[in-house]
């Protein structure tokens, strides 16, 4: 929604490429919510703009985006990894029910896990992960509606990522996602599958590092993503 409300006051000829953003407080089911646009600048190729999103004027997301021109210029890419093909992969849902009972509150999104998710599991493993993510179902022909899920997409990951090098079950840990910053490459389009690779290679004081990458079906880099999440051991 915040990426609607900030696209809204641009020229639709500039599209989305970068979002950084704070989360400050939890957002509550059923409470308006109110977005705020500050309208920064609007340069010759780019335009800033900052969105702050409250409930009950209390202030819980704050995000500066940056909108430009398309343009033809300088374009390289590392290879994206390797990935077996979603059909026949688990789908997370699935799994997650079948091994602690309870399905995600996720329900836009479909998931299929290239490396099994130990649900339950008390072992640490390495702090990376490779998910086939697409919606439930069709997208109008909108590129703002695109980015806008891209958006939601980019958050879809981490949590679990991070949660794999230190395994704590959801009773046992409060967790959350203190800012996010998202780096848009080409056009994304979720007409098909989209592979999203994570990893976390470094967390200290209850706060881990994470980084993502978002790849469509053909191998072409839509996107970078990194956040900071807290994680820490509920205390009883």
């Amino acid at each position: 929604m915040s990426v609607a409300a900030l696209a809204r006051t641009v020229d639709p000829a500039r599209r989305l490429h970068s979002l950084h953003a704070y989360f400050l407080r939890y957002g509550r089911h059923g409470t308006p919510i109110r977005f705020a646009v500050d309208r920064v600048r609007d340069g010759g190729s780019y335009s800033t703009r900052r969105v702050e999103a409250s409930q009950e004027d209390a202030a819980i997301f704050v995000a500066t985006a940056s909108f430009c021109l398309p343009e033809d210029g300088i374009s390289h890419q590392d290879d994206p990894p390797e990935a077996p093909p979603p059909d026949g992969l688990l789908d997370r849902d699935d799994l997650r029910e079948r091994i602690v009972g309870r399905r995600s509150r996720n329900n836009a999104v479909e998931v299929r896990m290239c490396d099994p998710h130990p649900f339950g599991a008390t072992e640490p493993r390495p702090a990376r992960q490779r998910l086939w993510i697409r919606p439930r179902g069709p997208l109008p022909d909108d590129p703002l509606v695109h980015e806008a899920v891209l958006a939601y997409v980019s958050d879809t990951a981490f949590m679990s990522t991070l949660n794999l090098r230190h395994p704590m079950r959801w009773s046992e840990r409060t967790a959350a996602s203190l800012d996010h910053a998202l780096w848009i490459h080409r056009p994304p389009r979720h007409d098909d599958w989209v592979l999203y690779a994570s990893t976390s290679p470094a967390a200290h004081a209850g706060r881990g590092l994470l980084l993502g990458a978002i790849y469509d079906a053909g191998g072409a880099r839509i996107a970078t993503v990194a956040q900071e999440a807290m994680m820490r051991r509920r205390r009883t």
